[in-house]
């Protein structure tokens, strides 16, 4: 007897706007991978994983397909055809292609090595898209780019590497410094301080599941400081989710100021993880 996914009914909304951008897989015709947040091809192929759609699944398949073709030579995605191509955004696109199970795929490994080859001097990753001028904060690594390039080499054979000791303590003197810092401005605010689920950009929840995979820092001061932090907004143990970019408040799994069942499980991969420690 097959069981129906208890999230069918959010399933089927994300593949409802999967032509909202003019072509097939949330994409544009010019194949654009991050164009319509939140339903962007990269991004809502995320949220289906995070509902327990099957990875092999066609739609799945075709997406992998639509980033493997705006992957470069040197391990880097364009994920459009005009404009920058930026290290969040590869990193992001690598992350979904290691959720799909191709962490062991040729073109992933120069992928990684990228990363490897990149890191900055104070232990970052950086974009160098100057919105905000060139600032002495601006000579900073991207703590969001970071935090992604974190994510995704948990999935790397590198995952030991201590090179990412110096990632993670960048992080987390974040967490000391608060202030915004890298071309992009990301800060330790009010913003920040919500917890936010599904994991979309630079947050207390998305900061503390990564970190707590790394040995380095679950018994660090500050690392411990941001888990007490979120676990001060738990509710019975359970994850209530505080902020949701407005198009997705319709889906049940991550509904604003209600408990969600799939962010209280990445809570309990969190504590897990630190009970390794």
């Amino acid at each position: 007897m097959t069981v129906e996914n208890p999230y069918a009914s959010d399933i089927e909304e994300i593949l409802s706007h999967r032509h909202d951008n003019g072509a097939d897989y949330w994409t544009t015709e010019d194949h654009k991978l991050l164009k319509g947040a939140p339903y962007t091809t990269l991004e809502s192929a995320l949220y289906l994983l995070e509902l327990g759609f099957p990875s092999g699944h066609e739609i799945m398949k075709s997406v992998a397909g639509l980033i493997f073709d705006n992957w470069k030579e040197d391990g880097r995605i364009k994920v459009s055809p005009a404009g920058g191509i930026y290290p969040c955004h590869t990193a992001l696109a690598i992350k979904l292609l290691c959720r799909m199970g191709y962490s062991d795929d040729a073109r992933v490994g120069k992928s990684f090595k990228y990363f490897l080859d990149t890191q900055q001097e104070d232990g970052g990753w950086r974009c160098n898209k100057y919105s905000f001028g060139r600032g002495e904060e601006t000579e900073c690594s991207t703590p969001y780019t970071t935090l992604l390039v974190l994510d995704l080499m948990r999935y790397s054979p590198y995952f030991d590497d201590a090179r990412f000791d110096k990632a993670v303590d960048f992080l987390l003197e974040h967490w000391v410094v608060r202030k915004p810092i890298s071309p992009c401005h990301y800060g330790i605010g009010t913003l920040f301080m919500q917890v936010e689920y599904p994991f979309r950009g630079y947050n207390l929840f998305y900061y503390v599941y990564v970190l707590s995979f790394y040995e380095r820092a679950r018994s660090d001061k500050r690392f411990l400081e941001a888990l007490e932090a979120l676990k001060a907004k738990t509710v019975n143990g359970e994850i209530v989710v505080e902020r949701v970019v407005p198009k997705l408040a319709k889906l049940s799994f991550c509904r604003k100021g209600q408990a969600s069942e799939l962010a209280t499980l990445r809570y309990r991969e969190i504590l897990a993880n630190i009970s390794r420690t």
